[in-house]
């Protein structure tokens, strides 16, 4: 599995059980992953409308509110698509059929291989890649299709150039890239007679915005080559 293909790809373990929930979490760090954890069904809506995961592991027998009735609101309620893989000790066919009634993309049955798992998650995220509309990365979140980005929670006001710089550094984290790659990725065909110095404006007034949020420098020049977005 490639690293550089998860991402963004933010997965919230839905589970009561802190062994399974500490297992699930080492298995999904060391595949890149960016996990974050809640221990019932009220706090995962919370972190649901937060956070906007890309995946949905979830165990069905949860306090406060259920697995079936969370499936349910996200899907109803939310209107939302995000993958859901349903994570529970209900064996029969009956409960596997209802799962997928309410929105399961799979349908994991207690005790399970965590490497298994690892397998599911992603030929999951294969087939639902469409529905994640967000990028998330060391501290960082876009949605590309609204224009918004946020730093550690707190929302960053850019402009056109300055979200479309971020997306793309994003997309290439701890990668050296030239003015040459950059314009090409943010500009449209008929804006390509800029100067690297309009690049250099842009990058300048980023930073500038960046670090009105954090103390920690992401952007840095390369000397003679370009720049780079550093993951700290």
């Amino acid at each position: 599995m490639s690293q550089k293909s998860l991402i963004g790809k933010t997965v919230l373990v839905v589970e009561d059980d802190p062994k399974i929930r500490q297992l699930l979490n080492i298995y999904l760090t060391k595949e890149g992953y960016e996990v974050t954890e809640a221990v019932d069904g009220l706090e995962a809506k919370e972190k649901i409308e937060a956070l906007d995961p890309c995946i949905l592991i979830l165990d069905l027998m949860l306090p406060k509110i259920s697995g079936e009735e969370l499936s349910r609101w996200v899907r109803e309620d939310l209107k939302s698509m995000m993958p859901i893989i349903m994570l529970t000790a209900k064996v029969s066919e009956k409960d596997r059929i209802q799962g997928f009634k309410l929105g399961a993309d799979d349908y994991v049955v207690k005790p399970f291989s965590p490497a298994e798992l690892m397998v599911r998650i992603e030929a999951v995220l294969r087939r639902t890649a469409s529905r994640c509309g967000k990028l998330s990365f060391t501290g960082f979140t876009i949605k590309p299709a609204k224009g918004e980005a946020w730093i550690n929670g707190k929302q960053l006001e850019l402009t056109h150039f300055e979200f479309k710089l971020l997306h793309t550094f994003m997309q290439h984290p701890n990668q050296v890239l030239s003015r040459e790659q950059i314009l090409m990725s943010i500009y449209e065909k008929n804006e390509k007679s800029v100067s690297d110095r309009t690049i250099d404006v842009h990058i300048k007034h980023l930073r500038e915005k960046i670090k009105e949020k954090t103390p920690k420098d992401y952007i840095q020049t390369v000397r003679g080559m370009g720049y780079k977005f550093v993951a700290l």
